[in-house]
C-alpha cells in the first residue's frame, strides 16, 4: 500500500495524542452530543489545553507556529472517529486563519490567544437565505454613521453559531458596487444588536450547533473592520482553496475509515451459510471502492504538499472538492448497502457517515460551483493554445 511521506515522527506522536483525546473525550459523549444538538464549551477547552486548536498560529499570538500538518492531523482524527460535532476545522481553519492573514496587530493580540485556548470559539458568518455559493449577492449592509458602521441583516447555517465568541462576517458597505461592496468584520459574541436564532436541525452533523444569525442596528467600530473597506471579497476568494482542501481532508479520511468498517462488518456477518465478504458482489465492490480511495488520497496528499508550498491554485482545489466529494457520498452509499437493514440504524456508525457525507457536496461552494471554475480554465486554456 502506498505510503504518506509528508508526514514525521513528530506529527505522528502528535496523532497519537489527538487519537486518544478523541477515543476518551470525545467518543464515548458523542451521542449524547447528538441528541443535544451542539458540543459543551469544555471540550473547546480541553482540546486547547491539549494543544488541537490553530496549531499554525504563532507562538506571539499564543499559538505553537506548527506547520498545517498538525492541523490536518487533527482533523483527520476527528473524521476518523465520526466525530462531525466538534467545529474545530471552521475555528481552525477558517476563522483564525482570516485572522492571522489578514488581521492587525491589535485584533491578532486580542482575538487568537483565547481561540488557541478554546476560550473563545470561531464561527463564519457568510451565508444569507438567498446568497450562497453566489457571496456577491449578500444583503446584510454595514453603513457608516460618523465614526462607526451600523450593521443590519441575517445570516443562516452558521456552523458554531450558537457558541461563537467571535464571528468573522461578512457584509455590503457599497450596495451597488458588487464585490467590490463586501467588507468583512470582526464580531464579538457579547455585541449589543447580535442576536443568534434557533439551533438549525440538519439532516446530519446533529452534534454541530448551526444557527441562523440576526443583527439589528448593531454597532461596529472602524478596528473591528477586518482588512480594507471594499476588500472582503477579494480575502474570502484567497481562502476558498484552502477550504475546500480541508474538505477533501475529511472526505478522503471518512472514505477510508467508512471501507476499513464494512470489511470488518462483512467479514463477521454471515448470509446463505458463509460471510458477507465471500460474496463475489461484496468483494468486487469493496476492491472497487478501495482503489478509487487510494488515488484519492494520492490527490488529496498532493494537494496538501502542493498548499504548504503556496501552490495550490483554485482550480487544483475545485477538481479535488469535487472528486473527493463525489467519492465520499458514493463510499458511505455502498457500504450502507453492505450492512444490509443494520446499515440504516443510528447506532452503527455508517448511518451516520451517510447522513454526515451529503452536506460535503454543498459546503465550500457547491459540485456546480466547481465544475464550472473548472470548465472556465478549460476554456481560457483552449484560447491559449488557440
Amino acid at each position: 500500500m502506498i505510503e504518506r511521506h509528508l508526514f514525521r515522527e513528530e506529527h505522528d506522536m502528535f496523532r497519537d495524542s489527538v487519537r486518544k483525546f478523541v477515543e476518551k473525550e470525545i467518543v464515548p459523549y458523542h451521542a449524547q452530543w447528538e441528541k443535544d444538538g451542539i458540543v459543551p464549551r469544555e471540550l473547546w477547552l480541553k482540546a486547547g489545553e491539549q494543544g488541537m486548536l490553530c496549531c499554525t498560529v504563532p507562538e506571539e499570538y499564543g499559538g505553537l507556529g506548527l506547520d498545517y500538518l498538525f492541523d490536518v492531523v487533527v482533523f483527520e482524527e476527528l473524521w476518523r472517529a465520526g466525530a462531525s460535532g466538534p467545529g474545530f476545522l471552521i475555528h481552525t481553519d477558517l476563522v483564525a486563519t482570516y485572522i492571522a492573514s489578514f488581521g492587525s496587530e491589535e485584533q491578532k493580540k486580542k482575538f487568537l490567544p483565547k481561540m488557541v485556548s478554546g476560550e473563545w470559539i470561531g464561527s463564519l458568518g457568510m451565508t444569507e437565505p438567498h446568497a450562497g455559493s453566489d457571496l456577491k449577492a449578500i444583503k446584510t449592509r454595514a453603513v457608516r454613521e460618523g465614526n462607526e458602521f451600523v450593521v443590519n441583516g441575517q445570516k443562516v447555517f452558521i456552523s458554531n453559531g450558537q457558541l461563537c465568541d467571535v464571528l468573522v462576517l461578512a457584509t455590503k458597505t457599497d450596495s451597488e458596487a458588487g464585490a467590490k461592496g463586501v467588507t468583512l468584520f470582526l464580531v464579538e459574541g457579547d455585541r449589543e444588536g447580535f442576536t443568534r436564532g434557533k439551533n438549525l436541525d440538519k439532516l446530519g452533523m446533529k452534534a454541530q450547533d448551526t444557527s441562523e444569525l440576526f443583527f439589528d442596528n448593531m454597532r461596529l467600530p472602524p478596528e473591528n473592520m477586518l482588512g480594507a473597506e471594499g476588500e472582503g471579497f477579494k480575502i474570502m476568494m484567497t481562502k476558498l482553496s484552502q477550504e475546500r482542501l480541508a474538505q477533501a481532508v475529511r472526505s478522503t479520511t471518512v472514505a477510508e475509515t467508512v471501507i476499513e468498517q464494512t470489511l470488518d462488518y462483512t467479514i463477521d456477518r454471515k448470509a446463505f451459510g458463509k460471510s458477507i465478504f465471500d460474496q463475489q458482489n461484496t468483494q468486487f465492490k469493496l476492491a472497487q471502492l478501495k482503489a478509487e480511495t487510494v488515488s484519492m488520497r494520492v490527490f488529496t496528499d498532493k494537494c496538501i504538499d502542493l498548499f504548504m508550498q503556496g501552490k495550490l491554485d483554485s482550480v487544483d482545489a475545485a477538481m479535488l472538492k469535487m472528486l473527493s466529494t463525489d467519492l465520499h457520498c458514493k463510499v458511505v452509499d455502498e457500504c450502507l448497502q453492505l450492512h444490509g437493514g443494520w446499515g440504516y440504524m443510528w447506532e452503527y456508525p455508517i448511518a451516520r457517515a451517510y447522513a454526515d457525507a451529503r452536506i460535503t457536496k454543498i459546503a465550500g461552494g457547491s459540485t456546480e460551483i466547481m465544475k464550472l471554475i473548472i470548465a472556465r480554465q478549460m476554456a481560457q486554456d483552449a484560447k491559449a493554445r488557440a
